[in-house]
């Protein structure tokens, strides 16, 4: 059927398409007789098996508990299913046979030619009639489950599932029914629809859909069914259902007269999209992510880009503060079901609190003119960060052949009284850490060995791994694998050095962990690092992942100069190399670096305490001495967030003062006498480990304090910072930090923590911490006396909490052989996760009990049926 010229009589010019992989189906399961099965439209078959899915949530595994008395089934169908081309196409046979006579061909060989013909399409039989219906994709599924409510289906085109869901709101708001099916059910990919789209023309002659980009050309044709179950709230809190986001307003309009029934016309969308936000008490300015109908024509993207700009704008002037995208970009267009996947999308956004992407974007449709909505294209996962003044909240669009325009605008559940059951989650976990222990090396590999045979989940050997680990064992092996394949690779891995070694510790990159003997991890210190570390980003993998980092997130969404912290740290996604080196700009200017990076270092704080590790004193390097206090409790994260920007803004305005630093690598009694020989307005301002340091002072004395390290063969570089930090050049901010702090209330540390000034363990007395913290700005930086001063006391584990691992290399330079641990919870172009787990792997292996419960979650398995208990995952 394909031909590359859309003019080209009964051919289609896309040979590309979205379809369903084969589905394994018992007819019997489903009271289906197997003689039946060809005769039944394929639409009807997968919609029985998505039904006992979303039944089977619905009733958290006890179907037989639901009342089907008042349960109801309104899906948006196409009134014609694929077996309908079939069985018409077998009762041709006269237009085959006058054919085959007018071309002279004998009647006994023109009528086994028609046999079999008519071979390769479906036979007539009693089951055709009802197989072939759409109405009956609904009603299968009231027959099979025994649902007396409303059965029926509704056809708006593309925008039928929405349509659907508007049917069922009305049901229940009606009382007519207390819980509906809904959604949207299209598997008509056959040649039939491409020809229809084909001749429209609205298909993509490349072969993809990319909606809103600037090589948008077409939509490309996907099938689907997506269900949902509706229920008042009220009956589902009281219910105890497992509630995965509300649905506030229904918007719905037609276009009315326009010049054609198939052009999008903005102004019946714009309609239907207030008459939503009419309905859900508030409006469109609050909401931060639409998942548009996006279909990838430049008419249709165009019109519903401009309906979308005026509701968007009516009460709002800032720009890009909406995400927009359209989830078309990755399954295509799946006509009657697009609604449903659309709204799928919003709802698991909003569930799992997660910005999601449009894929194939590479520059945007530079026609909509983005830059001056409330629009930004979302082209890539990130945290949905909220300061809870009101609950996140999403919307979806979706329109159809003859004008038919529906908007629905829905936001998060938050439970009334926290106790509601918790919804099923997908897995969103990258990495999955496993944990072995046995008492002895031998034991140790045999549990390897056991390990790579079995063929169960890799979540749940994840879980039951941890669940069985025993930190005092004598072997302890940690490792994070992303699947069961990588799991068993380097089960094997560890298993030959074990054998190779059997006594000898080890720890790769590709994190495989491995310790013998009695665990003895000495004290644990943490480390906070100091501006310089942060980067574009920094935390939004474990954001996306890890509910209580996102938490910390949340708290701290506070407004500086009209702009939260996260937004700087989290921006929306740039297309050019200009935009990306601002953004980058910016989360370096001192007042948005320092709360940022006091922020991560809160949000990691968070996930150690979540699994029990806690240290037993603390430490920062320079502003990192302001987050070590957080971490030790003399005050709360908001109020770390307002020191951070505090100082961060005091520093900025003492940019203006001339002067300079430079690193130097060279040992620090060389540095120390050249200065004594030369300028004494220049000092040591960081002594970060005994070959390094940085000197900090007026800029022509570091200019010449520079020829003469040159002289003699020590290298400087100089550093990209506005003044000479840390020095007596800034003493000016001493004062207004001072003055700041007296309005700031501080409680005694519980852990100690050693300042950077002096390496000596702060008081507790909150007006000495005041004065400490103040003075902190001007004085020297010595890290190398801190990290001494901690080893002296018997710190054996450094943990960097933070952007980066610049710290964990110092204290590796500074203690050289010496026996410690050090590790990074972070690290710049690695997946911050695997990271963590490996880090809290080493830390189990070293002796750390750790508890991970509160990492976890109930997640829906892939295979309910053969589960032995409910699957968990790291959420």
């Amino acid at each position: 059927y394909y031909d590359p010229d859309p003019s080209a009589p009964d051919k289609t010019y896309c040979k590309r398409g979205a379809f369903i992989s084969p589905v394994d189906f018992d007819p019997m399961e489903f009271g289906l007789p197997p003689n039946a099965v060809p005769s039944t439209d394929t639409t009807q078959i997968l919609a029985l098996m998505v039904a006992q899915q979303l039944l089977d949530d619905v009733s958290q595994g006890s179907l037989a508990s639901l009342d089907r008395e008042r349960i109801s089934v309104i899906l948006g169908v196409t009134s014609g299913q694929q077996l309908l081309n079939s069985l018409v196409s077998r009762i041709q046979r006269p237009i085959w046979i006058k054919a085959l006579r007018e071309n002279g061909i004998p009647e006994d060989e023109a009528k086994k030619i028609c046999d079999d013909i008519a071979r390769n399409y479906v036979s007539w039989d009693e089951a055709s009639f009802p197989g072939l219906l759409g109405n009956v994709v609904a009603g299968r599924i009231a027959n099979r489950f025994d649902l007396h409510g409303t059965n029926t289906i509704t056809d708006a085109a593309c925008a039928s599932s929405i349509a659907a869901v508007s049917m069922g709101i009305n049901e229940l708001q009606l009382g007519q029914s207390d819980l509906v099916i809904s959604g949207g059910v299209d598997m008509m990919n056959d040649i039939f629809m491409y020809m229809c789209f084909s001749k429209t023309p609205a298909l993509s002659p490349s072969g993809d859909c990319r909606p809103f980009s600037d090589s948008a050309d077409g939509t490309l044709l996907g099938e689907g069914i997506g269900m949902l179950a509706l229920k008042r709230l009220d009956d589902a809190e009281r219910d105890g259902d497992r509630i995965y986001a509300v649905i506030r307003g229904v918007g719905t309009s037609s276009d009315g007269r326009s010049t054609s029934v198939y052009a999008p016309l903005p102004e019946g969308q714009l309609r239907a999209i207030r008459r939503a936000y009419e309905m859900a008490g508030y409006g469109p300015e609050t909401v931060e992510l639409v998942e548009a109908h996006g279909t990838g024509t430049k008419v249709g993207d165009a019109a519903e880009f401009e309906a979308l700009r005026q509701a968007f704008s009516e009460r709002r002037t800032d720009a890009q503060w909406c995400a927009l995208g359209s989830v078309k970009s990755q399954i295509g267009h799946t006509k009657a079901a697009a609604g449903a996947a659309g709204l799928f999308k919003a709802i698991m956004a909003l569930h799992h609190k997660v910005l999601p992407p449009t894929i194939k974007i590479q520059r945007p449709n530079p026609a909509l003119d983005l830059a001056k909505s409330p629009f930004y294209l979302s082209t890539q996962p990130r945290p949905w960060i909220r300061d809870g003044s009101h609950p996140r909240r999403a919307s979806v669009s979706s329109f159809g052949f003859g004008g038919s325009n529906f908007h629905v605008t829905i936001e998060e559940y938050v439970p009334k009284d926290g106790k509601a059951a918790a919804a099923w989650r997908l897995q969103t976990s990258p990495v999955q850490l496993v944990l072995l222990s046995a008492p002895t090396a031998a034991d140790l590999i045999s549990r390897c060995r056991a390990l790579v045979e079995t063929k169960d989940e890799l979540v749940r050997v994840a879980r039951e791994s941890q669940e069985q680990f025993n930190a005092t064992d004598l072997s302890r092996l940690a490792v994070v694998a992303e699947s069961s394949a990588e799991l068993g690779n380097k089960l094997e891995q560890a298993m030959a050095m074990i054998t190779k070694s059997p006594d000898a510790g080890f720890v790769t990159p590709a994190g495989i962990s491995y310790e013998s003997g009695p665990p003895n991890p000495g004290k644990i210190g943490f480390l906070f690092p100091g501006q310089g570390s942060q980067y574009v980003g920094m935390g939004a993998d474990l954001a996306l992942s890890v509910d209580a980092v996102r938490a910390v997130w949340d708290e701290a969404s506070i407004s500086f100069d009209g702009e939260s912290v996260d937004r700087v740290v989290f921006p929306p996604p740039a297309f050019t190399d200009e935009e990306r080196a601002a953004q980058a700009r910016k989360l370096t200017a001192t007042e948005w670096a320092q709360v940022a990076m006091g922020v991560q270092s809160a949000a990691l704080l968070k996930v150690l305490s979540a699994v029990s590790v806690k240290p037993d004193c603390v430490a920062g390097h320079s502003f990192g001495e302001v987050t070590a206090l957080y971490a030790a409790g003399a005050f709360d994260l908001k109020t770390l967030a307002r020191i951070a920007r505090r100082r961060g803004e005091l520093m900025r305005d003492a940019s203006s003062i001339p002067g300079a630093m430079t690193a130097v690598m060279g040992p620090i009694e060389t540095v120390r006498r050249v200065l004594e020989e030369t300028d004494s307005s220049v000092i040591i301002a960081n002594h970060n480990a005994p070959a390094q340091c940085v000197l900090s002072g007026p800029t022509e004395a570091i200019e010449q304090i520079e020829k003469d390290l040159s002289v003699r063969s020590v290298s400087s570089k100089r550093l990209p910072v506005a003044t000479a930090f840390h020095s007596s050049l800034v003493s000016a901010s001493v004062v207004p930090f001072s003055a700041y702090l007296e309005e700031v209330d501080f409680v005694g540390s519980n852990v100690d923590v050693y300042g950077t000034a002096d390496a000596g363990i702060y008081p507790q007395d909150p007006q000495a911490i005041r004065e400490r913290l103040a003075a902190q700005i001007a004085q020297p930086v010595r890290f190398v006396d801190q990290i001494e001063a901690m080893y002296e006391r018997g710190v054996r584990t450094f943990v960097e909490v933070g952007a980066g691992n610049v710290l964990t290399e110092l204290v590796g330079a500074i203690l050289g052989d010496r026996d410690h641990r050090r590790i990074s919870l972070d690290r710049k172009a690695t997946n911050g996760l695997t990271t963590l787990l490996t880090a809290l792997g080493r830390l189990s292996v070293a002796g750390v009990s750790l508890d991970l419960s509160s990492l976890w979650t109930e997640y829906k398995p892939s295979s309910p049926k053969k589960s032995k208990k409910p699957a968990m995952v790291m959420q």
